[in-house]
């Protein structure tokens, strides 16, 4: 039966900005896209002035900053209004993007008006337990809580391969699950010649230097120390006149700092701190190599961003955000150790034929537009909804 009205979304979220990570600019990405198709509700936290405009419905609760780290805690359950709001927001599907606060009333309001749910998993969240709970018993009982959860969803798309193995393989999914790869907004430079000079001239770096760049928190869960550390071998192997980038922010900034000093790397590396988006296309494209050795990681966005530039990514064995490279086609992948992460990187600008056909391929195979994934994730939604196209 056709439905004459278009479809109202709910998309679930326990952060916001002006926090970014890549799960919030998922759920931007997929809200400024989908309105073009249906209307879209975000329900997330109120985590400050924000000062930012939205094409899209917003709908906030309260929450406490969390000390230990850049997020704060929703405090949904205790919210009435925001509890009205949802009541009467007349969502046809619910999207959850985190098995927690927010996420859980979701998926509660999904059930009771016998709604369809879908889930993505962002993360690999045995690891976040593991660092912050320290003991066995909780890890165990808080990952049997998400994945309740997620088992309670019509349908859980993983953001790759590997992270749908995890789930299903170590984590206990038994929810319908299938890959859906994440994109990006970003475009490739018009003149990455007049890019680099832009780059060079703002950051101080030669001309004729190797660039490599991480994009993203400056935290060590990221794995940004064993870049320096791997740096600094490389350095003493032969490696010269190269410049480290790390733009973000983030709460290692100060471990971060010192660490480069203690390893003399204080001429090779520059912090560039939080950069608007053509800013940051300039940086991926001035980049030979993409450094990301994060094993934290499910599929960063910054992976995507770095490919739109045929800016090929250095992953580790074992990194699940790695799955969806070829290692010496369109990426790379590297033991997880400093000393060959260092080789792999002298043995990667030794190759410049072959590197050349890694950057290419990195742009053909890897780049993805929002654009064309959100387009399809309508289509699941009509199909879970059991509705046709509106207009």
């Amino acid at each position: 039966m056709i439905i004459f009205a278009p479809m109202k979304v709910g998309l679930f979220i326990d952060t916001w900005y002006p926090m970014v990570d890549g799960v919030i600019k998922v759920v931007d990405n997929y809200a400024r896209r989908l309105v073009k198709y249906c209307d879209v509700v975000v329900f997330c936290p109120d985590t400050g002035n924000v000062g930012r405009e939205f094409p899209y419905q917003v709908e906030q609760c309260s929450s406490l900053p969390f000390f230990t780290n850049d997020y704060s805690v929703p405090l949904s359950a205790l919210d009435p209004v925001f509890d009205a709001r949802l009541i009467r927001s007349g969502i046809d599907l619910v999207h959850i993007h985190s098995p927690f606060t927010i996420g859980m009333a979701g998926l509660a309001y999904a059930k009771l008006h016998q709604l369809p749910v879908v889930a993505t998993l962002h993360s690999q969240y045995r690891q976040d337990f593991e660092q912050n709970l320290h003991f066995k018993l909780s890890t165990t009982l808080a990952m049997d809580g998400i994945m309740r959860v997620f088992n309670a969803c019509d349908e859980c798309w993983a953001v790759n391969g590997g992270i749908k193995d995890l789930y299903q393989q170590e984590y206990g999914l038994t929810a319908p699950c299938k890959v859906r790869l994440n994109a990006t907004d970003h475009v490739p430079v018009a003149d990455p010649a007049a890019a680099a000079r832009e780059v060079n001239a703002r950051y101080g770096i030669p001309a004729d230097a190797t660039v490599f760049l991480f994009v993203g928190r400056i935290n060590f869960i990221k794995n940004i120390d064993f870049t320096v550390r791997a740096l600094a071998r490389a350095k003493e192997l032969g490696l010269r006149n190269f410049r480290m980038l790390f733009a973000g922010k983030g709460q290692d900034e100060e471990k971060l700092a010192a660490l480069v000093q203690e390893l003399g790397l204080t001429e090779e590396v520059v912090m560039c701190g939080l950069t608007d988006k053509p800013m940051l296309e300039k940086l991926y494209s001035r980049a030979s190599l993409f450094l990301f050795p994060s094993l934290y990681d499910a599929n960063s966005l910054v992976q995507i961003e770095a490919a739109c530039q045929g800016t090929p990514t250095v992953f580790l064995e074992g990194a699940r955000t790695a799955a969806t490279v070829t290692p010496g086609v369109n990426g790379y992948v590297s033991p997880a150790t400093e000393e060959a992460y260092a080789h792999t990187l002298l043995d990667i600008l030794a190759d410049k034929d072959g590197y050349a056909r890694v950057s290419a391929a990195a742009r053909r195979d890897l780049y993805l537009s929002w654009d064309d994934v959100v387009r399809d994730v309508y289509a699941d939604y009509l199909r879970l909804t059991h509705r046709e196209a509106w207009g």
